[in-house]
């Protein structure tokens, strides 16, 4: 009887280990590079993880909210992604250094050339430089479509409510700063400076992206190492009451 539950203890912790070596459940997400301060620029990151074990992520689709409008959308090249921009007329135009703005980015989508895009166990970041953002919001709602190479669609749309649990599929959320003293953000009043900064944000988001993608890897590796550990301890924790039950009968 000892034996055996030696040997049931061993199974279950092989398989405890391998189950918390899986990849955490994670989702398409909006990071701004530095802060994203109301009434200023920035530049974000739309990071997607590619959590298919047998495809790979092959079109982004976001959709850009429609309640706090935003006439300054600018995503970055990225080699290997085709890059759509479409536009809507707004039905209140909106002022923009000093010029009425009667049409807004609505949906930015990224296609891959061809079907490698991002494969499995890594992810990638789309970077966009936004503005102006608003200044009487705390926070902007991005819904994304996440196509992947066999054809499925995960649809990133539930939008979290404060004081209850994270939806099954959270939209992109971007959380905006409070401006500062002067009122202004960086790049706000300067167009010369706003764009010297987006190109040196959007720079180091690529340089961020390349780097995480192997840090990404690494993780994916360890994974699988330590679910590997696990089969092993079980298997050898149910060899144990074999053996352990053979020379008992043979004794």
């Amino acid at each position: 009887m000892k034996a055996s539950r030696i040997a049931a203890v061993g199974a279950v912790a092989g398989v405890a280990v391998l189950t918390l070596s899986a990849p955490a459940f994670a989702h398409v997400s909006v990071q701004p590079e530095g802060e994203a301060a109301k009434g200023g620029y920035a530049v974000v990151n739309f990071k997607v993880p590619n959590e298919r074990d047998n495809a790979s992520t092959t079109k982004l689709e976001v959709t850009f909210p429609t309640d706090h409008p935003l006439a300054s959308v600018m995503p970055q090249p990225i080699d290997g992604w085709a890059i759509k921009v479409t536009k809507s007329k707004l039905d209140k135009p909106l002022e923009m250094h000093g010029k009425k703005i009667d049409e807004a980015v609505t949906k930015v989508t990224w296609t891959a050339d061809d079907d490698a895009g991002i494969g499995p166990g890594f992810f990638q970041k789309f970077p966009v430089s936004v503005g102006t953002l608003p200044e009487k919001a705390d926070e902007l709602v991005f819904k994304a479509l996440q196509t992947y190479s066999n054809k499925e669609v995960v649809r990133w749309i539930e939008v979290p409510q404060e004081g209850q649990e994270e939806p099954d599929f959270p939209a992109p959320v971007l959380t905006l700063a409070e401006a500062s003293a002067d009122g202004h953000s960086h790049g706000a009043s300067d167009g010369g400076a706003e764009d010297a900064k987006s190109d040196e944000n959007a720079e180091a988001a690529e340089t961020t992206a390349a780097a995480d993608s192997g840090d990404a890897g690494g993780t994916d590796t360890t994974a699988r190492v330590l679910g590997i550990v696990g089969i092993v301890v079980g298997a050898a924790g149910v060899a144990y009451g074999v053996l352990a039950g053979r020379r008992r009968a043979d004794a």
